[in-house]
């Protein structure tokens, strides 16, 4: 059999297929493909902001056009290759879900699209804007040329809030500040909603429960010759008495344990009264743990933000699973008295999970893994979460450069959550949307390296959690202990460790006591935003209390050339600091540009000469730069991972930089695909001679970036992604200097260089 025939074979109807993909020949008779528009923008004024104006024509038009994926239109081939005849669901489910029908020029209603421009044209303050339209047809498609002539924007001269009701004008004057007309600003009817809602908050949260959008009216007198807008914000005539009636609370009722059952929220024997907050049933867990998530008071004025927060709260502890409120008059008609009934009905309190899956690492150990959990909520009545598991899993690398190499590991793990900050002063607990936590967690792992070692690492856990809005998250753990132990080693893996005094500190029996901080920063929590950035900021501080305790109490204090020990282990001693910052750019179709910068620095002192194996930083594998097998890249122009022989026996370095783009898009329902560049590299401070490293350099380091590139596909359901990425090495920091460029040994035809440079990552979730 001829190979270079039957490649060029498949290549050729390959190729036909994509072309085949364009579904042109699909178009009935007649008809022509609708292939979109474009616009042209002409404006008379100088005051016309172009990019705006252009931005708005663009969401007017209608309809879509198919998709189209490079050249292709995959959608509109599925449906017309299955066409409507199809009898199988399988068929009918490929045309109505992955498939989609012809958008045909004869559907399109051009003038209606005109209309559609020049009004919305209109709501951003452009108001005489005339729309015309041509139609550019070619032999099976035709596209639109929508040309908008315009003129300067009409802005807002001046506003004018005139409300009778003296207490409302009171709560519009009191946040005047916030108000989003200002004069100047370009008229936007958008906008204009915008601070009817504002006006809208405002005053719930000023008492006026039955207050509504409804109510406000916003007049328009236009000056023509001026190009100008004044705006009268006032209430619509007949607005009801309620409407303009501030509420307070009277009696705060809470129902537990609700059910859907009729009259289960009615008050039975056991009704309590716990800081004039009736309790209607007798509460499974503490009623002050239920208190501190209330911010709804007796006598206080009502509030919808007060209201939310307590909602939200409830929601969130782990203890409910179903949290409302309720509002009604008070018994006497009048009185502007709202009581509320907060209904709750109680989660499960126990739960048992297990789970049995495969995985692959990060260091690409894959095999079986069982994880066996335990959780009880309000654990001892105060609305504690525990959880209690039990993981294990037997791993391996199914590569033939590494057989016989096993990993067993068990891991045991006990964590206790509280609801609130553990601090002695009730004015450091947070008193907004999200619940504070407190927790301790206690960890023992054992994991066995065939061959090599045993790795014992007890972990100990104190600290808090905290958000202050949606977007800002932090976490301090003021103590944070890790002690780990290693036994049973054998005789190459203690060879290789007295070979390099620097390999033999890092994987030393160490005790790690210090406290960490965390800030997070996500905008990814608000869908809408085009740019939506991700920083988070990590420090970590170690040994410098026992440190200090041991310099008072003994006398001796730690030193490289002398180091201490606590409880017969050698203590570190270091400080970390890593910063990851990513951008996620959010286009009209869906794609994503994403850019990440990761950058660590770690420096040991004192008891230490090397930062523990645990607190290194290393480069390359599926969330790194993904040209490089795992843990291989670095430090710096070495090659000691990727000679090593061995991933058990692995040197990282104290200062980390990396830096990712990718682009993400859509191929078809839930079929994503990705292009990807990648750099990056790790250093240690200083040279060693042992490993072949050279020390980090500011004026050289870029020299010593290893790059790659490459393309992905990832099935993206939400709840599930699974992701396979293919990449290939552009730059290798471990040749000579004026060789590291590989691009001119790109052969993808050649099988040795195929098994040395096309890496295949596969794992769960995005890589950042």
């Amino acid at each position: 059999m001829n190979i270079k025939k039957v490649f060029t074979s498949l290549l050729v109807s390959a190729l036909l297929l994509l072309i085949s993909c364009t579904a042109i020949r699909f178009v009935p008779a007649g008809e022509k493909l609708y292939t979109g528009a474009s616009i042209q923008i002409k404006a008379s004024s100088t005051k016309t902001d172009k990019k705006i104006v252009l931005k708005t024509a663009r969401l007017s038009l209608q309809p879509k056009p198919n998709y189209v994926f490079l050249w292709m239109r995959p959608k509109l081939w599925l449906y017309s290759i299955v066409g409507d005849s199809t009898k199988t669901r399988f068929g009918a489910w490929i045309r109505t879900t992955l498939g989609e029908p012809p958008v045909l020029v004869s559907t399109v209603d051009f003038d209606k699209t005109e209309r559609q421009i020049d009004t919305d044209l209109y709501n951003i303050g452009y108001f005489k804007s005339v729309t015309s339209h041509t139609v550019q047809e070619q032999k099976k498609t035709a596209r639109a040329q929508y040309t908008c002539d315009v003129h300067s924007p009409y802005t807002i001269r001046e506003i004018v809030f005139n409300l009778p009701d003296t207490l409302l004008q009171a709560g519009i004057d009191s946040s005047r500040t916030s108000s989003l007309l200002k004069p100047g600003d370009t008229y936007s009817l958008e906008t204009i909603k915008k601070e009817r809602e504002r006006i809208e908050a405002v005053l719930k949260d000023r008492g006026y429960f039955y207050f509504s959008t409804d109510y406000i009216l916003v007049k328009t007198v236009v000056l023509e010759q001026e190009k100008t807008i004044d705006l009268e914000v006032c209430l619509k005539e007949h607005s009801p008495a309620k409407a303009l009636t501030p509420y307070r609370i009277g009696t705060v009722y809470i129902d537990p344990n609700y059910t859907s059952q009729p009259d289960s929220t009615q008050a039975g024997g056991n009704t309590s009264i716990v800081d004039s907050v009736v309790f209607i049933k007798t509460p499974k867990i503490g009623p002050k743990t239920i208190l501190r998530s209330i911010f709804i008071k007796k006598d206080d004025l009502y509030s919808r933000t007060q209201q939310a927060i307590t909602l939200n709260r409830l929601m969130t502890n782990g203890n409910f699973k179903y949290a409302e409120i309720t509002f009604t008059e008070g018994p006497t008609s009048g009185t502007s008295i709202l009581d509320a009934r907060i209904l709750l009905t109680p989660a499960a309190k126990r739960m048992f999970s297990s789970e049995l899956m495969f995985v692959n690492k990060s260091n690409d150990f894959m095999g079986p893994r069982l994880n066996v959990g335990y959780q009880e909520k309000s654990a001892f009545g105060g609305g504690e979460l525990l959880n209690v598991s039990l993981n294990s899993s037997i791993e391996t690398k199914f590569i033939r450069a590494y057989n016989n190499l096993y990993s067993f590991e068990i891991d045991p793990h006990v964590e206790l959550d509280f609801p609130w900050l553990l601090v002695p002063f009730s004015a450091l607990q947070p008193s907004g949307f999200f619940i504070p936590k407190t927790k301790f967690a206690v960890g023992y792992s054992f994991t066995r390296r065939i061959n090599f070692f045993d790795l014992k690492t007890f972990q100990l856990t104190y600290g808090y959690t905290w958000k202050e809005d949606i977007r800002k998250e932090h976490e301090l753990n003021p103590a944070n202990v890790t002690i780990t132990a290693i036994s049973n080693p054998s005789n190459s893996f203690t060879n290789r460790l007295d070979s390099i005094p620097f390999l033999k500190s890092s994987y030393q029996e160490q005790f790690i006591a210090g406290a960490l901080y965390s800030f997070t920063y996500n905008e990814q929590v608000t869908p809408d935003k085009k740019n939506q950035f991700y920083i988070k900021l990590t420090g970590e501080s170690a040994g410098n209390a026992l440190w200090l305790g041991q310099k008072i109490f003994t006398g001796k204090s730690g030193l490289t050339s002398s180091p201490q020990n606590i409880a017969g282990l050698r203590y570190s001693q270091f400080v970390r600091v890593t910063f990851d910052a990513r951008d996620y750019v959010n286009f009209p179709d869906k794609s994503i540009l994403a850019l990440r910068l990761y950058t660590g620095v770690g420096k040991p002192y004192g008891n230490s000469s090397t930062l523990p194996y645990i607190r290194q930083f290393f480069s390359g594998g599926a969330s790194s730069v993904r040209a490089f097998p795992t843990n291989t890249l670095g430090p710096g122009t070495s090659q000691n991972n990727r000679s090593s022989g061995s991933p058990f026996l692995e040197v990282g370095g104290d200062i980390k930089l990396e830096a990712n783009a990718e682009y993400r898009f859509n191929i078809v329902s839930i079929l994503k695909g990705a292009v990807f560049v990648d750099a990056g590299n790790n250093w240690q401070y200083s040279q060693d001679t042992l490993l072949g490293t050279e020390p980090f350099s500011v004026g050289s380091f870029y020299k010593e970036l290893g790059v790659g590139t490459g393309i992905g596909l990832r099935i993206d359901a939400s709840f599930f992604i699974l992701r396979c990425d293919l990449a290939i090495p552009l730059r290798k920091p471990w040749l000579n200097e004026h060789e590291r460029w590989v691009l001119s040994a790109i052969n993808v035809g050649q099988n040795t260089w195929r098994q040395d440079n096309l890496i295949i990552n596969i794992a769960l979730g995005y890589p950042f």
